[in-house]
């Protein structure tokens, strides 16, 4: 005859065995339920991965983000570093622009400089979903800048650097926990801040507009050449890609040494958009360089980084005398897409 309870408690043990896995497994699930719910000064909501989608380096661990220096004439500068990823990828972006000789060895190397004072620290940050405000906590270190010009490249470079990020449209400073009326050097902090006007040149011209307008910069140094954004009011009512690249084709304004990839003799005649493709119409003055492709492909990268404002443009086609390149007799290869980043370092 079978013994009963040697069946029973084998099958009780098992039940057991179950219940405890359940169980568990009902915990964990809690706990990574009430882990992405944040709440205090620290707080980090950004949940921005799951509404864009960033561009992440062939190692996942590591995310490319924009961050914003400075080069030796005080002008904000973007570079597309990569940095960890990891939960509060905002808080490390800020931490990564910080003063350090570790920083200012690597910024070095491409006439570049941190914007935010050393020995500073981001004591909390906090992100509204809703309003895409964002509060960052800053100790007393941050008031360390040396002049004016350095306290509006912390602020806008903060406030650039943040806005990346597209859970967030603007910032509001604080100070070991409280909000201050003024900075050192007497800008005003008690308000928000959003983008705009980066590196501007000029006045503001009531009834005009404004456009943002690529340049390039070179740490003759080390030979290295970056893509400077640059401000300039305009006449115009509304920004407009003409007067963008009209600007473009100018040069840049006197007060500031810079350059761009548009060579000496070769004049803009106007642009057309189809498609998501805007078709731009050059003329050389004089005969084609023996280097043509890559002066095409340099003038087509500022090209783009300057219609880059401009929503809905994704390529950039350049004509020559209103006529194609293969057309023109030229049979180049150019990178037509508009730059997802002005520097990579």
């Amino acid at each position: 005859m079978v013994n009963k309870n040697k069946i029973i408690i084998p099958v009780l043990a098992i039940i057991l065995v179950l219940a405890v896995g359940f169980s568990l497994k009902l915990l964990d699930f809690g706990k990574d339920k009430d882990s992405s719910i944040l709440t205090g000064d620290d707080i980090e909501i950004i949940r921005s991965d799951d509404e864009y989608e960033f561009d992440v380096s062939d190692d996942d661990s590591m995310r490319e983000t924009v961050l914003y220096f400075k080069d030796k004439q005080g002008l904000l500068v973007p570079v597309m570093r990569r940095i960890p990823w990891e939960e509060g990828i905002a808080k490390l972006a800020l931490r990564n622009m910080i003063d350090t000789p570790e920083l200012r060895e690597s910024l070095s190397r491409i006439g570049l400089y941190p914007i935010i004072p050393a020995g500073t620290k981001i004591l909390g940050m906090a992100i509204d979903p809703d309003t895409g405000l964002c509060k960052v906590d800053f100790s007393r270190e941050v008031l360390n800048v040396e002049s004016k010009e350095d306290e509006e490249n912390l602020i806008d470079g903060v406030v650039y650097t943040l806005t990346e990020f597209p859970t967030i449209r603007e910032v509001q400073f604080l100070v070991e926990g409280k909000t201050v009326p003024t900075f050192t050097h007497g800008t005003a902090t008690s308000g928000t801040f959003k983008r705009g006007n980066i590196n501007l040149t000029g006045n503001i011209i009531e009834s005009g507009s404004k456009v943002v307008v690529y340049y390039k910069g070179e740490n003759y140094e080390e030979n290295f050449e970056y893509y400077v954004p640059v401000t300039i009011p305009t006449l115009a009512p509304v920004p407009n890609m003409y007067t963008a690249l009209e600007l473009l084709f100018d040069g840049p304004p006197s007060e500031l040494e810079l350059t761009s990839d548009i060579p000496e003799g070769v004049t803009f005649h106007g642009v057309d958009v189809s498609n998501g493709t805007a078709y731009v119409d050059i003329s050389f003055d004089t005969d084609y360089p023996s280097d043509i492709d890559v002066v095409l492909n340099g003038m087509v990268r500022n090209i783009g980084l300057t219609l880059s404002q401009f929503e809905d443009i994704q390529e950039v086609e350049l004509l020559i005398d209103g006529k194609t390149l293969e057309d023109a007799g030229l049979d180049v290869y150019i990178n037509d897409t508009i730059p997802t980043f002005a520097n990579e370092y």
